[in-house]
């Protein structure tokens, strides 16, 4: 029997395609996961219910999962936004770096009240991380240079660039580790006193509206859908490529900055040389995962900072490797490259048996 395979691009994908591959992904990623526990002799039920149940009915494992999900909510969107224009923003990772850089300086050099220090820290933030987005920005959208490589080339730049300042000008002069001194009270976020969480939360809840708002009830988030869609056919109807890459990408590069400073101002306190959260990775899974909107984005984010809280936890209790988390990352990624294919293209399988063609060869013989 021979097999035959023809691929066809969709005109148009089904729905419970486009909303049923984010769950999809999660469930085959946990059940091939399932496989790593059964060889470390792990009840996968057991494992996931200490990673997600114990995670989500204690008080403790949901006050940390708001604060692991802020960074990811907001590195998650600075991945979606450029995302929309089929721009590819894999250096948020550099971007939050110098937001934690930028904003950490100023909350060591100024002194000014909780109110006015705050903003400012994330002004020079957002500044440090617009002009950082902004260089591949204007390199895709001036020589069409690809992004994806601008990028990520940035962001080990920038993570020299921090590793050099928090062992140099910015250490702390009254201990010999790579990092700065404590934040003073007036520069680290207030606490949310009824969810014991710090303020980085509504900075979160807020961006995903903005992004939504303007995706989806201005003109500018038409042109960037547009573009994202078909570029020519954008071109031809007046709208600027030039505009929108611009705007998407140094946007997204602000919001990956707010991701780094919140995590330094309202968890951490301090930066250090050791600060790689990684949180710029793995934002874009959580772009995938959320690529419909931006409240996907949140509740992608929110998931991913589940993962990571309760992979600790899973460590802590039952023995499991860390490295299952980075596994678990890995397969929804190599799962949405597999789904993104299948919503691409139409898969016809066909066979066909080589004893009738055997057949029609003897009788021509005959003959």
């Amino acid at each position: 029997m021979q097999v035959d395979m023809e691929l066809t691009p969709r005109d148009d994908v089904p729905s419970w395609l486009v909303y049923g591959t984010p769950v999809f992904t999660i469930v085959a990623a946990l059940a091939v996961s399932s496989i790593a526990l059964i060889a470390l002799e792990v009840s996968p039920v057991a494992a996931y219910n200490v990673m997600f149940v114990d995670t989500l009915t204690t008080e403790f494992g949901l006050r940390q999962t708001l604060i692991e999900a802020v960074p990811l909510v907001l590195a998650g969107l600075a991945v979606y936004l450029p995302l929309q224009a089929e721009l590819w923003n894999v250096g948020a990772e550099g971007q939050l770096l110098l937001g934690a850089v930028a904003g950490t300086w100023v909350g060591l050099n100024v002194s000014l009240p909780s109110y006015l220090l705050v903003p400012l820290m994330f002004l020079a933030a957002a500044g440090v991380g617009a002009i950082w987005a902004g260089i591949p920005a204007l390199l895709r959208a001036k020589w069409d240079i690809n992004e994806i490589i601008t990028t990520l080339l940035l962001t080990f730049v920038a993570s020299d660039v921090m590793s050099y300042l928090v062992r140099g000008p910015m250490q702390s002069p009254t201990g010999n580790f790579p990092q700065t001194s404590i934040l003073p009270a007036a520069a680290q976020l207030p606490s949310i006193p009824w969810l014991d969480v710090h303020a980085g939360i509504v900075l979160a809840v807020v961006s995903v509206g903005a992004v939504a708002a303007v995706l989806t009830q201005t003109r500018l988030g038409f042109e960037i859908t547009f573009v994202g869609s078909n570029a020519e056919a954008a071109a031809q109807a007046g709208m600027s490529k030039t505009t929108v890459y611009l705007f998407v990408l140094v946007a997204g590069g602000v919001l990956a900055a707010f991701a780094g400073l919140a995590e330094i101002a309202g968890n951490q306190a301090r930066l250090r040389a050791a600060f790689d959260p990684g949180y710029g990775f793995t934002a874009i899974p959580i772009a995938l995962l959320g690529r419909n909107s931006a409240v996907n984005v949140a509740v992608a984010g929110l998931f991913f900072a589940v993962l990571f809280v309760g992979g600790d936890s899973l460590s802590i209790a039952l023995g499991v490797p860390a490295a299952l988390i980075e596994i678990i990352q890995a397969l929804i990624i190599l799962f949405l490259i597999t789904a993104e294919f299948f919503k691409r293209y139409e898969v016809d399988v066909t066979t066909s048996g080589r004893r009738s063609g055997a057949a029609a060869g003897a009788t021509g013989g005959e003959s």
